[in-house]
Protein backbone atom coordinates (compact mmCIF):
# COMPACT_ATOMS: atom_id res chain seq x y z
CA UNK A 1 0.00 0.00 0.00
CA UNK A 2 1.43 3.70 -0.84
CA UNK A 3 1.38 6.27 1.86
CA UNK A 4 1.04 9.85 0.40
CA UNK A 5 3.36 12.27 2.31
CA UNK A 6 2.26 13.13 5.25
CA UNK A 7 1.77 17.15 5.79
CA UNK A 8 3.06 19.82 7.38
CA UNK A 9 2.59 23.63 7.85
CA UNK A 10 2.36 25.79 4.75
CA UNK A 11 0.74 22.79 2.39
CA UNK A 12 -2.16 23.28 0.45
CA UNK A 13 -5.17 21.56 0.83
CA UNK A 14 -7.65 20.94 -1.90
CA UNK A 15 -11.51 21.26 -1.84
CA UNK A 16 -13.83 20.33 -4.03
CA UNK A 17 -17.17 19.22 -4.50
CA UNK A 18 -17.54 15.45 -6.58
CA UNK A 19 -21.26 15.17 -5.18
CA UNK A 20 -24.49 17.19 -4.40
CA UNK A 21 -24.61 21.40 -4.56
CA UNK A 22 -23.05 23.68 -1.99
CA UNK A 23 -22.65 26.93 -0.74
CA UNK A 24 -19.61 29.67 -0.01
CA UNK A 25 -21.30 29.77 3.48
CA UNK A 26 -21.03 26.23 4.55
CA UNK A 27 -17.66 26.30 4.04
CA UNK A 28 -16.22 29.38 6.08
CA UNK A 29 -16.33 27.66 9.25
CA UNK A 30 -13.36 24.87 7.59
CA UNK A 31 -11.60 27.36 5.30
CA UNK A 32 -10.82 29.76 9.00
CA UNK A 33 -10.50 26.23 11.04
CA UNK A 34 -7.63 24.96 8.02
CA UNK A 35 -5.96 28.37 7.74
CA UNK A 36 -5.88 28.72 11.64
CA UNK A 37 -3.39 25.53 11.66
CA UNK A 38 -1.22 26.75 9.02
CA UNK A 39 -2.72 25.53 5.98
CA UNK A 40 -3.28 27.44 2.74
CA UNK A 41 -6.71 26.36 1.18
CA UNK A 42 -7.25 25.95 -2.91
CA UNK A 43 -11.07 25.62 -3.72
CA UNK A 44 -11.81 24.09 -7.41
CA UNK A 45 -12.63 26.28 -10.09
CA UNK A 46 -16.65 24.56 -10.10
CA UNK A 47 -17.36 24.18 -6.71
CA UNK A 48 -20.19 26.69 -6.15
CA UNK A 49 -21.57 25.37 -9.35
CA UNK A 50 -25.04 24.18 -9.40
CA UNK A 51 -26.53 21.76 -11.77
CA UNK A 52 -30.14 20.26 -10.66
CA UNK A 53 -28.80 18.66 -7.16
CA UNK A 54 -25.30 18.72 -8.20
CA UNK A 55 -22.38 20.60 -7.88
CA UNK A 56 -21.76 21.64 -11.35
CA UNK A 57 -22.29 18.98 -14.55
CA UNK A 58 -20.70 15.92 -14.48
CA UNK A 59 -18.35 17.76 -16.92
CA UNK A 60 -17.15 20.10 -14.44
CA UNK A 61 -16.98 18.11 -11.33
CA UNK A 62 -14.40 16.22 -12.89
CA UNK A 63 -12.47 18.27 -14.00
CA UNK A 64 -12.75 20.31 -10.22
CA UNK A 65 -11.65 16.84 -9.24
CA UNK A 66 -8.92 16.04 -12.27
CA UNK A 67 -6.93 19.22 -11.38
CA UNK A 68 -6.37 18.60 -8.26
CA UNK A 69 -5.14 15.13 -8.73
CA UNK A 70 -2.71 16.68 -11.06
CA UNK A 71 -1.64 19.72 -9.19
CA UNK A 72 1.64 18.75 -7.39
CA UNK A 73 0.92 21.73 -5.72
CA UNK A 74 -1.65 20.22 -3.59
CA UNK A 75 -0.99 17.77 -1.04
CA UNK A 76 -4.57 16.44 0.50
CA UNK A 77 -7.97 17.34 -1.27
CA UNK A 78 -11.44 16.92 0.86
CA UNK A 79 -14.62 16.28 -0.83
CA UNK A 80 -16.63 19.13 0.01
CA UNK A 81 -19.70 16.83 1.42
CA UNK A 82 -21.66 13.67 0.66
CA UNK A 83 -25.06 13.09 -1.26
CA UNK A 84 -24.46 11.46 -4.44
CA UNK A 85 -22.53 12.08 -7.48
CA UNK A 86 -18.67 10.86 -7.17
CA UNK A 87 -20.07 7.92 -8.46
CA UNK A 88 -20.90 9.11 -11.92
CA UNK A 89 -17.52 10.37 -12.91
CA UNK A 90 -15.36 7.91 -11.19
CA UNK A 91 -14.14 6.01 -14.19
CA UNK A 92 -13.45 9.18 -16.14
CA UNK A 93 -10.91 10.16 -13.91
CA UNK A 94 -6.91 9.77 -14.78
CA UNK A 95 -4.40 8.59 -12.22
CA UNK A 96 -1.17 8.40 -14.11
CA UNK A 97 -0.13 11.74 -12.45
CA UNK A 98 -1.80 10.68 -9.09
CA UNK A 99 -0.19 7.74 -8.61
CA UNK A 100 3.39 9.30 -9.07
CA UNK A 101 2.90 11.85 -7.29
CA UNK A 102 -0.07 10.63 -4.69
CA UNK A 103 -2.14 13.03 -1.96
CA UNK A 104 -4.32 12.11 0.92
CA UNK A 105 -8.27 11.68 -0.51
CA UNK A 106 -10.38 12.73 2.47
CA UNK A 107 -13.88 12.27 3.56
CA UNK A 108 -16.86 9.42 3.91
CA UNK A 109 -20.43 9.24 2.87
CA UNK A 110 -20.32 9.32 -1.21
CA UNK A 111 -16.44 9.98 -1.23
CA UNK A 112 -16.49 6.03 -0.49
CA UNK A 113 -16.16 5.75 -4.40
CA UNK A 114 -12.87 7.20 -3.91
CA UNK A 115 -11.79 5.00 -0.98
CA UNK A 116 -12.46 1.79 -2.51
CA UNK A 117 -11.58 2.78 -6.01
CA UNK A 118 -8.47 3.82 -4.87
CA UNK A 119 -7.57 0.84 -2.70
CA UNK A 120 -8.43 -1.51 -5.29
CA UNK A 121 -7.09 0.04 -8.74
CA UNK A 122 -4.43 2.16 -7.07
CA UNK A 123 -3.19 1.12 -3.76
CA UNK A 124 -3.02 4.35 -2.10
CA UNK A 125 -4.03 4.91 1.26
CA UNK A 126 -6.88 7.39 1.70
CA UNK A 127 -8.64 9.03 4.72
CA UNK A 128 -11.92 8.23 6.33
CA UNK A 129 -12.95 11.50 7.85
CA UNK A 130 -15.25 14.20 8.24
CA UNK A 131 -15.46 17.10 5.82
CA UNK A 132 -15.35 20.71 5.17
CA UNK A 133 -19.34 20.94 5.16
CA UNK A 134 -19.55 18.62 8.45
CA UNK A 135 -16.78 20.67 10.38
CA UNK A 136 -18.60 23.03 12.39
CA UNK A 137 -20.55 20.60 13.98
CA UNK A 138 -17.68 18.74 15.05
CA UNK A 139 -16.11 19.03 18.58
CA UNK A 140 -12.44 19.93 18.52
CA UNK A 141 -11.41 16.22 19.51
CA UNK A 142 -13.21 14.88 16.65
CA UNK A 143 -11.54 17.56 14.72
CA UNK A 144 -7.52 17.10 15.99
CA UNK A 145 -7.81 13.45 15.12
CA UNK A 146 -8.27 14.80 11.13
CA UNK A 147 -5.49 17.27 11.70
CA UNK A 148 -3.25 14.28 13.70
CA UNK A 149 -4.23 12.05 10.60
CA UNK A 150 -3.00 14.00 7.83
CA UNK A 151 0.47 15.34 9.79
CA UNK A 152 1.47 11.39 10.67
CA UNK A 153 0.30 10.47 14.02
CA UNK A 154 -0.73 6.69 14.21
CA UNK A 155 -4.18 6.00 15.65
CA UNK A 156 -5.56 4.52 18.82
CA UNK A 157 -9.24 4.54 19.70
CA UNK A 158 -11.39 2.77 22.63
CA UNK A 159 -14.61 3.32 23.04
CA UNK A 160 -17.34 1.42 25.34
CA UNK A 161 -18.40 -2.18 24.46
CA UNK A 162 -21.23 -3.27 22.93
CA UNK A 163 -23.70 -5.82 24.24
CA UNK A 164 -23.96 -7.94 20.52
CA UNK A 165 -19.98 -7.23 20.09
CA UNK A 166 -18.40 -10.62 19.39
CA UNK A 167 -15.57 -10.80 21.33
CA UNK A 168 -12.25 -11.56 19.70
CA UNK A 169 -8.92 -10.12 18.23
CA UNK A 170 -7.75 -9.99 14.68
CA UNK A 171 -5.42 -7.60 12.28
CA UNK A 172 -5.52 -6.27 8.92
CA UNK A 173 -5.92 -3.90 6.34
CA UNK A 174 -8.54 -1.32 7.45
CA UNK A 175 -11.12 -0.65 4.33
CA UNK A 176 -14.86 -0.33 3.98
CA UNK A 177 -17.15 3.15 4.29
CA UNK A 178 -20.59 4.20 3.45
CA UNK A 179 -22.65 0.54 3.02
CA UNK A 180 -25.10 1.76 0.26
CA UNK A 181 -21.74 2.86 -2.02
CA UNK A 182 -19.98 -0.46 -1.15
CA UNK A 183 -23.02 -2.56 -2.40
CA UNK A 184 -23.60 -0.13 -5.80
CA UNK A 185 -19.83 -0.50 -6.27
CA UNK A 186 -20.56 -4.49 -6.77
CA UNK A 187 -19.38 -5.57 -9.81
CA UNK A 188 -17.50 -2.73 -11.11
CA UNK A 189 -13.33 -2.19 -11.24
CA UNK A 190 -14.21 0.12 -7.85
CA UNK A 191 -16.07 -3.08 -5.99
CA UNK A 192 -14.28 -3.15 -2.53
CA UNK A 193 -11.43 -5.92 -1.42
CA UNK A 194 -12.34 -7.57 1.81
CA UNK A 195 -9.91 -10.61 2.20
CA UNK A 196 -8.35 -10.92 5.35
CA UNK A 197 -9.13 -7.63 5.89
CA UNK A 198 -11.27 -5.28 9.15
CA UNK A 199 -14.12 -4.35 7.32
CA UNK A 200 -15.38 -0.78 8.30
CA UNK A 201 -19.47 0.03 7.40
CA UNK A 202 -21.83 2.94 8.27
CA UNK A 203 -24.54 4.27 6.30
CA UNK A 204 -27.53 6.77 7.14
CA UNK A 205 -31.33 7.36 6.42
CA UNK A 206 -32.00 3.90 5.15
CA UNK A 207 -34.82 1.38 5.76
CA UNK A 208 -34.07 -1.75 7.79
CA UNK A 209 -34.92 -3.98 4.93
CA UNK A 210 -32.13 -1.68 2.60
CA UNK A 211 -29.57 -3.16 5.30
CA UNK A 212 -30.62 -6.76 5.35
CA UNK A 213 -30.31 -6.44 1.19
CA UNK A 214 -27.28 -5.08 1.39
CA UNK A 215 -25.49 -7.31 3.84
CA UNK A 216 -27.13 -9.75 2.17
CA UNK A 217 -24.93 -8.72 -1.45
CA UNK A 218 -21.98 -8.47 0.83
CA UNK A 219 -22.76 -11.95 1.92
CA UNK A 220 -23.05 -13.46 -1.50
CA UNK A 221 -20.71 -11.71 -3.14
CA UNK A 222 -18.20 -13.46 -0.67
CA UNK A 223 -17.17 -10.32 1.54
CA UNK A 224 -18.09 -11.31 4.49
CA UNK A 225 -16.35 -14.86 4.37
CA UNK A 226 -12.72 -14.19 4.73
CA UNK A 227 -12.64 -10.68 6.63
CA UNK A 228 -10.51 -10.47 9.82
CA UNK A 229 -12.78 -8.52 11.61
CA UNK A 230 -16.02 -5.89 11.28
CA UNK A 231 -15.89 -2.37 12.95
CA UNK A 232 -19.53 -1.29 12.56
CA UNK A 233 -20.10 2.50 12.85
CA UNK A 234 -23.20 4.66 13.21
CA UNK A 235 -26.30 3.56 11.41
CA UNK A 236 -28.20 6.84 11.72
CA UNK A 237 -31.99 7.77 11.21
CA UNK A 238 -32.47 4.13 10.34
CA UNK A 239 -36.06 4.09 9.07
CA UNK A 240 -38.67 1.29 9.28
CA UNK A 241 -41.72 0.40 7.12
CA UNK A 242 -45.51 0.20 8.75
CA UNK A 243 -45.09 -2.88 8.78
CA UNK A 244 -41.87 -3.45 11.12
CA UNK A 245 -39.23 -5.81 9.99
CA UNK A 246 -38.55 -7.06 13.31
CA UNK A 247 -34.62 -6.50 13.64
CA UNK A 248 -32.61 -3.80 14.80
CA UNK A 249 -29.35 -2.76 12.16
CA UNK A 250 -27.44 -4.65 14.67
CA UNK A 251 -29.34 -8.20 14.55
CA UNK A 252 -29.49 -7.82 11.04
CA UNK A 253 -25.54 -7.31 10.35
CA UNK A 254 -25.03 -10.72 13.18
CA UNK A 255 -27.39 -12.63 11.26
CA UNK A 256 -25.21 -12.30 8.12
CA UNK A 257 -22.18 -12.84 10.20
CA UNK A 258 -23.34 -16.01 11.76
CA UNK A 259 -21.39 -18.05 9.53
CA UNK A 260 -18.17 -16.76 10.79
CA UNK A 261 -16.28 -16.32 13.73
CA UNK A 262 -14.38 -13.00 13.40
CA UNK A 263 -14.77 -10.28 15.79
CA UNK A 264 -17.36 -7.99 15.31
CA UNK A 265 -17.40 -4.49 17.14
CA UNK A 266 -20.26 -1.80 17.04
CA UNK A 267 -20.91 1.84 18.06
CA UNK A 268 -17.14 2.87 16.62
CA UNK A 269 -17.53 6.34 16.43
CA UNK A 270 -17.63 7.16 12.66
CA UNK A 271 -20.23 7.77 10.30
CA UNK A 272 -22.89 10.82 10.17
CA UNK A 273 -22.58 11.90 13.38
CA UNK A 274 -21.29 14.88 15.50
CA UNK A 275 -18.32 11.75 16.27
CA UNK A 276 -16.86 10.74 13.56
CA UNK A 277 -12.85 9.99 13.60
CA UNK A 278 -10.23 10.00 11.44
CA UNK A 279 -8.88 6.72 9.97
CA UNK A 280 -6.39 5.51 7.39
CA UNK A 281 -7.97 3.64 4.62
CA UNK A 282 -5.10 1.26 3.54
CA UNK A 283 -3.36 1.22 6.29
CA UNK A 284 -2.86 -2.39 9.00
CA UNK A 285 -4.95 -2.18 12.19
CA UNK A 286 -5.40 -4.37 15.33
CA UNK A 287 -8.87 -4.84 16.22
CA UNK A 288 -9.32 -5.98 19.91
CA UNK A 289 -13.29 -6.75 21.47
CA UNK A 290 -13.19 -7.59 24.94
CA UNK A 291 -16.21 -7.58 27.44
CA UNK A 292 -14.87 -4.48 29.14
CA UNK A 293 -13.32 -2.32 26.31
CA UNK A 294 -12.95 -2.32 22.48
CA UNK A 295 -10.03 -0.70 20.95
CA UNK A 296 -8.94 0.30 17.16
CA UNK A 297 -4.91 0.22 17.17
CA UNK A 298 -2.90 1.18 13.97
CA UNK A 299 0.23 -0.77 13.37
CA UNK A 300 3.20 0.87 13.35
CA UNK A 301 4.61 1.25 9.43
CA UNK A 302 7.72 3.39 8.95
CA UNK A 303 6.67 5.82 6.30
Amino acid sequence: MIYPPFLKAGDTIGIVAPARKINPKELEFAIRWWEEKGFWVSLGKHLFATHHQYAGTDEERLNDLQNMLDNSDIKAIFCARGGYGTLRIVDKLEFLSFNLDPKWICGYSDATVLHSHLNKVCGVATIHSTMPVSMNGNNIENLNTLYKTLTGEQHFYQWHPHILNRAGECSGQLVGGNLSLLYALSGSDSEIDTANKILFIEDVDEYLYHIDRMMLQLKRAGKLANLAGLLVGSFTKMRDNEVPFGRTYEQIILEHCDDYCFPIAFNFPAGHEEQNVAMKFGASYSLTVENEKTTLAENTIFY
